[in-house]
Formats: structure tokens, C-alpha cells, sequence
């Protein structure tokens, strides 16, 4: 099989394929053993300091709650950001000057600064401007550094998404009469999501792991800040290190498996049906948006 970007390999390459496999998967079998032999010899493998990890206190006391610090926060940053920069994102390709530009202001400066920045003077302001609880302020922080930078960087995605479509999309709902807002809405929107859901998951990724930052700098209680307390009550520094890092592997792949699995469904859900817009149900949506147009005005 032959394209553009790939080439089938040939027999020659088969082989060298299969050898640097084989060369790869030595060495990392190599890496592995002595990994386990400096544990070993540094006493980090001995039954006591895995033991607290069997029973229930290690969990319900330090790692279930640190881990659920961590969801909340995580959820309410992707809540946030999703939809925010999903809106900057479409802003940024307006076709009013006076909505690009700021638009395109606030995705470049915030995309630009390191989210710890954002959360440390986030803290700060909510210490200094706010009547945030202290209690509250570490998680109030966070989820504000993770929304602000997130949210730039998932409005570029957005935009990505939307140009990477074939440009025939837009001209041929222009030439059936549609507006940028109905195209916008019923026809790049739907069809981008497939092409961004791998990028926006990979951002979601990032705001799970990035959460951590808040335990290190801030004194949020999040899963890698109640390790420590956990190591330093059971004198366990490396075990605990390898078991948070577990959980955040299984926790991550559980998220990446579901959006594989929701990407997969969005593909075959959006495969053709022979389905063809017409005049008539070009009426229909124009006279649909102008009575909603008359209704909310009627509210008003």
C-alpha cells in the first residue's frame, strides 16, 4: 500500500523493523532489571514499606481523598475551559475586527504564561482582592491557572479543527443560502469535533496532570500533596511516589480509552446517510432562526 505520506515497507525493511523492535524491547527489559536491582539493593522493596498500601487506612485517609481533590478540581477546570475556549475559538475567526482581535489577545497572552504563574498569582489575587476562605483559596487557584491557559490552548485547537475541514464545506452552505452562524452551528461544529476530540483529549490529559502543581506550590490537598503526608507518616518516599504514578497511568488511559471510544462511535454516527438539504428545509432553519430571533426579542 502506497500514498503520499507512507510507503509500504519492503522485505529489507520488514527485517530492519523487526530487528530495532527486538534491540528496543532488550533494552528496555535491561532498563527494567536495573531498576528493580537498585530498588532492591537501596532496601525500596522490602514487604514493610508496601504493606500500608494493603490495608484500608493508607486509602481512605490520604490517597481516596487526595484523588478526589484532584477530580474536582480537574472537572471543574475542564467544565470551564472546554466551553470557554470553544467561544474564543470561533471568535477568533469573526469576521468583526472588533471581536478578533481581543479575542486573539487573550488566547496569545494566557496561552504564553506557565500555568503555575497563573495559579500562583491567581492565589494571590483571590488573598488580596477576594473574601476567598483560605481554605478554599488553593482550589479556587488552581482551577483558575488550569481554566485560563486550557482554555487558550483548546481555542486553538478549536480553530485548527474547523480549518483542517475541506474549505467546500463553508461554499456550499453559502450557496444554499445559509448563514455563517447556521454553518457555523449545523455543519463545521458537528464535523470538527471528530477531527479535534484526539487534541482535546490530550488538553485533558494535561489538565488531570497539571493539578498536581496546586499540591506542590499552593498546599492543595490533591493526590500528590496527601502522598507526602502519607510517606511521611509510613516512611515509604519511593513505594508512595510509585503508587501515585500508577494511579494517575490508570486514571489517564481510563480517559484516553473513553475518547477512543467516543471518537469511534462519533464515526460511524457521522458516516453518510444519503440525507440531502434542500430548499424547503433551508426555509425551515431560516424561518426557525427568525421566530427565535422574534421570540427573544418579544422577551426582552
Amino acid at each position: 500500500m502506497t500514498s503520499v505520506l507512507y510507503d509500504a515497507p519492503g522485505p529489507k525493511a520488514k527485517r530492519r523493523n523487526l530487528v530495532f523492535s527486538v534491540v528496543f524491547v532488550a533494552l528496555l527489559a535491561l532498563l527494567l532489571w536495573w531498576v528493580w536491582q537498585v530498588l532492591d539493593d537501596k532496601g525500596q522493596l522490602e514487604w514493610s514499606l508496601w504493606k500500608p498500601f494493603t490495608t484500608a487506612d493508607a486509602w481512605t485517609t490520604y490517597l481516596l481523598p487526595g484523588l478526589a481533590d484532584t477530580l474536582k478540581a480537574a472537572a471543574l477546570a475542564m467544565v470551564i475551559a472546554l466551553p470557554l475556549g470553544a467561544v474564543l475559538g470561533i471568535a477568533r475567526m469573526s469576521d468583526h475586527r472588533w471581536v478578533r482581535v481581543p479575542a486573539g489577545a487573550v488566547v496569545e497572552f494566557f496561552r504564553a504564561i506557565p500555568v503555575l504563574l497563573l495559579m500562583l498569582f491567581a492565589n494571590e489575587f483571590f488573598a488580596r482582592s477576594t473574601g476567598v476562605a483560605s481554605a478554599d483559596r488553593p482550589l479556587y487557584a488552581v482551577v483558575t491557572g488550569l481554566v485560563l491557559y486550557n482554555a487558550s490552548v483548546l481555542a486553538e485547537v478549536v480553530r485548527a479543527g474547523i480549518l483542517a475541514l475541506p474549505r467546500g464545506q463553508s461554499e456550499a452552505a453559502q450557496a444554499i443560502g445559509l448563514r455563517k452562524s447556521q454553518t457555523m452551528r449545523s455543519i463545521l461544529l458537528p464535523q470538527a469535533v471528530t477531527v479535534m476530540l484526539p487534541a482535546i483529549v490530550s488538553q485533558l490529559v494535561v489538565i488531570v496532570k497539571d493539578t498536581a502543581l496546586g499540591g506542590v506550590m499552593l498546599g492543595f490537598t490533591e493526590l500528590l500533596n496527601s502522598r507526602g503526608t502519607l510517606a511521611a507518616n509510613y516512611a515509604n518516599v519511593i513505594p508512595s511516589f510509585i503508587v501515585v504514578a500508577v494511579i494517575f497511568i490508570v486514571l489517564n488511559f481510563i480517559l484516553t480509552s473513553f475518547a477512543s471510544w467516543l471518537e469511534a462511535r462519533l464515526r460511524r454516527s457521522k458516516r453518510s446517510t444519503g440525507a440531502v438539504l434542500g430548499a424547503d428545509d433551508v426555509d425551515d432553519l431560516n424561518a426557525a432562526e427568525i421566530g427565535g430571533t422574534r421570540a427573544t426579542g418579544a422577551d426582552q
